[in-house]
């Protein structure tokens, strides 16, 4: 799967900020740019990453494909 990500230098620093714009919140950063794709990469694995969900009794948990 691929995300749209955007890089931004630090004029001060020279490090790299990157964030996914489709994943509010998910963002990075890296001294390099490739140190801060690399990054993004685990970030936006983390942010798919399924939170564990405590199901009510009766409750049923079903999963669903998009696209």
């Amino acid at each position: 799967m691929k995300w749209r990500v955007i890089l931004e230098k630090d004029s001060e620093t020279g490090d790299w900020a990157v964030w996914c714009p489709e994943l509010p919140g998910c963002v990075s950063a890296g001294e390099t740019e490739a140190e801060a794709l690399e990054n993004i990469r685990e970030a936006i694995a983390l942010y798919l990453e399924p939170d564990p969900i405590e199901l009510k009794s009766g409750a049923v948990l079903r999963e669903v494909s998009v696209g």
